[in-house]
């Protein structure tokens, strides 16, 4: 595959004008304010698995509108709190069988993996969170669902979700609340950039990897491969919608949650990635809002990006941001 995008030396200083809702804030504050007054309940429960040197449970906590999302919990047996790793899934991938992601629980972190509402089918092992709502007529896939407003949009309850769940970590008594980064590769950078955009002050880090989700006017555009094209078919077909969907996406716009984000960030990024092109990931980087902000270049990967090398250049950078 060939390289996908801009040159090295230019995606280093894109920052372009990226489309910011006036009430951006106002909306988030309402949103959150709202999903945390919503009645629920955490539950965790004991799992039955052939894993015997971590404590593993099965997570509900109440997302969006107090709604039911799931989760793993993986730990080391330790008596004092401990530092913890949020986790969000890629695209249409699912929180799946447990016992699939050890590296954090073992590395001696609180491992907390969400589960991602109404996907969970696409690749993997499966998921287990519904989401109850319809749209008005979309494209398969999720990037359209509900993309006639902000209020309708699909990524509204997901990234809501992500946040309560921070809520919920911090009260666990196996948790040092002030030491939790958030993490995901793909959909899950995206989720882990909009969740460092919105509640800062109750992370310690963030580490998004190969994000989806930001710059979406450039990505519509340019990009050649799914799910970012759902959104071009759509527009193909509602011809007269354009100013429209750009704005709602506007509200969801990682770029836009970047330089609300003032917590330590390692990105990543892939210059070979046709699903997550480098010009949308840096146009969110050149915007973070933290100084102390790297980012790790896979020259010639795709989407794939580092996959275990990237995990290891987060377990090595992730202890001086929590200590």
């Amino acid at each position: 595959m060939p390289f996908t995008d801009l040159p090295l030396d230019v995606l280093s200083s894109y920052r372009p004008e990226v489309e910011e809702p006036a009430d951006f804030d106002e909306f988030w504050r309402a949103t959150i304010e709202e999903a945390r007054g919503a009645e629920g309940e955490v539950v965790r429960r004991p799992v039955s698995t052939p894993i015997t040197e971590l404590i593993v449970e099965d997570l509900e906590f109440p997302g969006f509108a107090g709604e039911p999302i799931r989760g793993w919990i993986l730990r080391p047996r330790s008596e004092n709190p401990l530092p913890t790793v949020i986790e969000y899934i890629g695209y249409n991938g699912g929180r799946g069988v447990v016992g699939e992601r050890l590296n954090w629980a073992v590395s001696g972190y609180a491992h907390i993996l969400m589960d991602t509402r109404g996907q969970g089918s696409g690749w993997g092992t499966g998921g287990d969170t519904r989401d109850p709502y319809g749209s008005g007529p979309s494209v398969e896939g999720f990037m359209t669902k509900g993309i006639e407003t902000p209020e309708t949009y699909y990524y509204r309850r997901l990234y809501t979700d992500a946040v309560r769940l921070v809520d919920a970590v911090r009260k666990f008594d196996f948790v040092d609340p002030d030491r939790i980064a958030v993490t995901g590769a793909s959909q899950g950078g995206g989720i882990a950039l909009a969740v460092a955009g919105l509640v800062p002050h109750l992370l310690r880090a963030a580490m998004p990897d190969v994000p989806f989700l930001s710059h979406f006017r450039r990505a519509v555009e340019a990009t050649p491969e799914r799910p970012f094209t759902e959104i071009t078919r759509y527009l193909a077909t509602h011809r007269d919608v354009e100013q429209s969907v750009f704005s709602t996406l506007s509200y969801f716009d990682g770029a836009n949650f970047a330089r609300r984000a003032t917590v330590p960030a390692l990105f990543s990024v892939a210059l070979m990635d046709g699903i997550v092109i480098p010009s949308t990931v840096y146009a969110a980087f050149n915007r973070y809002a933290h100084e102390d902000r790297g980012i790790t270049v896979y020259p010639y990967n795709g989407h794939e990006g580092g996959q275990l090398h990237q995990w290891v250049r987060q377990a090595e950078w992730l202890p001086a941001r929590l200590s």
